[in-house]
């Protein structure tokens, strides 16, 4: 009895504590701080799943301590940059007293430099997601504001022809200067399917199994 009166007065006082004003922007950063976790848990947990039981090789041991790596990875560094994030941008709030759009850019440089700056597998493949989107960003806020005219005709199929046809050529004679995940999916694409002995690795395996194996 007296166990449960402790956990019910101690949850009062957290929700207490979680309503105050003056905590607001600090607890934000930490509530930032678990949401970064969460989110990069789980947008890595089944891509790290799919492409490592894909094209990675080894025993099952070796594949689960990858995926958990990657995962651990990606979760640890964008909560992280949330918290770094959030927080740079409260103090430079508090010490310029009003929010400006500069203080978001300054913060999120800082974090992107201290957080994902270094070269690495999960890092790049963030970078680059980003990179993708801030390209359509930046060209919609652009004709928004004027600075170039609105397209008379839907620029997305060009867009796509650029983008397969340069990935493909930079495949097929520059692979090296793609990112490694990319290479082994075309690879499976369009060079393993250059290549079968009978119906067995024709349509059942992407590769005879005494291949595989070894």
């Amino acid at each position: 009895m007296a166990g449960a009166e402790l956990m019910k007065t101690l949850l009062y006082t957290i929700n207490n504590v979680l309503q105050q004003e003056k905590y607001k922007a600090a607890l934000a950063v930490l509530k930032g701080f678990r949401n970064g976790a969460v989110y990069g848990a789980k947008i890595r947990a089944p891509h790290a799943l799919v492409m490592t039981f894909l094209f990675r090789s080894g025993s099952l041991k070796d594949k689960l301590k990858a995926i958990l790596n990657a995962t651990y990875t990606h979760s640890r560094n964008l909560a992280y940059f949330v918290f770094t994030y959030k927080g740079l941008q409260a103090l430079q709030e508090k010490i310029q007293g009003k929010s400006l759009p500069s203080q978001s850019f300054l913060a999120a440089c800082i974090g992107g430099w201290l957080v994902f700056g270094e070269n690495n597998n999960i890092n790049s493949q963030i970078n680059m997601y980003l990179l993708s989107r801030i390209l359509f960003a930046l060209s919609r806020l652009a004709v928004e504001k004027g600075y170039i005219p609105q397209p008379k005709h839907d620029p997305f199929p060009m867009f796509a022809t650029l983008v397969w046809g340069i990935v493909l050529w930079l495949f097929e004679y520059h692979p090296h200067t793609l990112q490694p995940s990319l290479q082994s999916s075309m690879n499976y694409l369009y060079h393993d399917s250059n290549v079968w002995h009978d119906i067995s690795d024709f349509l059942i395996f992407n590769k005879p199994r005494t291949v595989a194996q070894e």
